[in-house]
C-alpha cells in the first residue's frame, strides 16, 4: 500500500537534489543502507504514524515479501531516503515452510494474508514473469517524489522486458496516475480494513522512449 504526506510543490522539489535508485541483490550490496532507510521510514509512517498493525523489529518494518528476489526504488535528498517502493516480479515464491508466497495481491485473493479481504480483486491476479507488483510505497516528501518514483519503476520495468504492473494503494493512485497519463484499470472494488482503503490497479508499463 502507498501512504503520501506532500510537504512541497513540484517546482519546489524539481529543484532539489532528489536521487530515485534501483537497488537489487546481489548488484547493488554497496548501496544496501537505503533499503535499511527506507525499512526505517515504512516503520515510521506505517507503524509510528499510522498505527498500522504491521510486524516490525526495533526500527525496520519488514515481512516475507522482503526477500533476495524484491527490488528496491528508493529516492533521497542530499543522503536522506525520503521515499521508496518495493517490487516483485509475480511469477516468483518465497518460503520454504507449510506456507509459500508469491506477492501481496494475489496471496490476499487466496486467503493467505488475514489482514487483506479476498475480494480484493474480481478474479485471482496470475503468476508471470512479464506482470510485476508495486507495494509498501510511501513518501515523505513533496508529492512529486511519488511521480519520480513511479517514473523510474516504469523505465526499470521496460527495461526488465514487463508488460504490466499490478499496484495495491489508496484510491487516490488513479488522480496521480491520470495525471502522468498512464491509463490505469481498477482489477476490484476499494476495500477497507482497519489500515484504511485501497484498491488494486493494473498499469500498463510505458514507453518512455
Amino acid at each position: 500500500m502507498v501512504a503520501m504526506q506532500p510537504q512541497r510543490r513540484f517546482s519546489d522539489a524539481a529543484r532539489e537534489d532528489y536521487l530515485v535508485e534501483v537497488i537489487r541483490c546481489p548488484e547493488d550490496l554497496d548501496r544496501w543502507h537505503l533499503v535499511n532507510d527506507y525499512l526505517k521510514l515504512r516503520k515510521q509512517v506505517f507503524v509510528d504514524r499510522l498505527d498500522w498493525p504491521l510486524f516490525h523489529a526495533e526500527d525496520l518494518e519488514f515481512e516475507q515479501y522482503d526477500s533476495f528476489n524484491t527490488v528496491y526504488v528508493v529516492a533521497s535528498l542530499n543522503g536522506e531516503v525520503v521515499g521508496g517502493a518495493r517490487l516483485r516480479r509475480t511469477d516468483q515464491i518465497s518460503g520454504t515452510g507449510h506456507v509459500q508466497y508469491s506477492y501481496m495481491i494475489r496471496d490476499a485473493c487466496l486467503g493467505v494474508l488475514p489482514g487483506l479481504p479476498q475480494t480484493l480483486c474480481n478474479s485471482v491476479p496470475p503468476m508471470d514473469e512479464r506482470i510485476w507488483e508495486i507495494t509498501r510505497m510511501v513518501v515523505t516528501g513533496s508529492r512529486d517524489v511519488s511521480k519520480m518514483i513511479l517514473v523510474k519503476i516504469n523505465t526499470f520495468l521496460g527495461r526488465e522486458g514487463a508488460d504490466t504492473v499490478l499496484f495495491l494503494g489508496s484510491p487516490a493512485f488513479l488522480r496521480m496516475a491520470n495525471s502522468l497519463r498512464w491509463p490505469v484499470k481498477q482489477l476490484g472494488p476499494v476495500s477497507t480494513n482497519s489500515e484504511g482503503s485501497f484498491q488494486v490497479f493494473e498499469c500498463p508499463v510505458r514507453d518512455l522512449g
